[in-house]
């Protein structure tokens, strides 16, 4: 099919499993790709600029936001973190599908800039399992594992903000309703009618209504 792609933005409370279902979707589904963002924090020990990151000084960054390259940007922990318009509509033009995976503040500030993104968050099953998951990984102390959740919390709030909302409880059955959102939207009529076979079939129809 020859069409435009459409713009994912993929919210979910740390915990939720929305970085796995991106990933698992990204391996079964064609023409799905997932938004590199920019930064000014230096590379992690196996990153690779363009794959993992665009990685650039503070400088560019702030030249970036003056001259109005972002669809996003926040600054988290000294660092920024931005997801370049031009490389979003590059990417949809060549009609890829791309996941941008961003917070509740970022998919607002995309929704402002870019209104025909499609918005999809993630919930566990329970605030009580999301709770367990964050726990069980060991990684942080409990002061800072509060602060994690009380931030769930407030992210968990918006999620009727929404335009999808899917439950990760079990992994494959959130993984086909992923699928299907994807699906359905490269189904809709506004996209299909510009399809030649579907305008060849419409032309066909109208040529054997007229000669009844």
């Amino acid at each position: 099919m020859d069409m435009r792609g459409d713009l994912y933005v993929i919210s979910a409370p740390s915990g939720t499993g929305k970085t796995t279902l991106c990933r698992m979707l990204l391996k079964q589904m064609d023409r799905v790709v997932f938004s590199v963002s920019h930064t000014t924090r230096p590379p992690r020990p196996g990153e690779v600029d363009g794959v993992d990151y665009h990685f650039v000084t503070k400088e560019v960054f702030l030249s970036m936001i003056k001259q109005g390259a972002f669809l996003e940007w926040a600054e988290v922990h000294g660092h920024f973190y931005g997801t370049s318009k031009e490389g979003v509509l590059k990417q949809l033009a060549e009609g890829l599908d791309v996941l941008l995976d961003i917070d509740v503040q970022g998919a607002r500030q995309v929704k402002k800039s870019f209104p025909e993104a499609i918005m999809i968050f993630i919930l566990p099953p329970t605030f009580q399992e999301l709770e367990r998951r964050l726990r069980s990984r060991g990684t942080e102390d409990e002061a800072s594992l509060k602060v994690r959740i009380g931030n769930a919390k407030k992210e968990v709030l918006a999620a009727p903000e929404y335009d999808y909302i899917l439950i990760n409880d079990v992994l494959e059955e959130a993984l086909d309703n992923f699928k299907s959102i994807i699906k359905a939207n490269r189904h809709k009529k506004e996209r299909m009618v510009a399809l030649p076979q579907v305008k060849k079939i419409l032309i066909e129809a109208e040529k054997a209504a007229e000669e009844r």
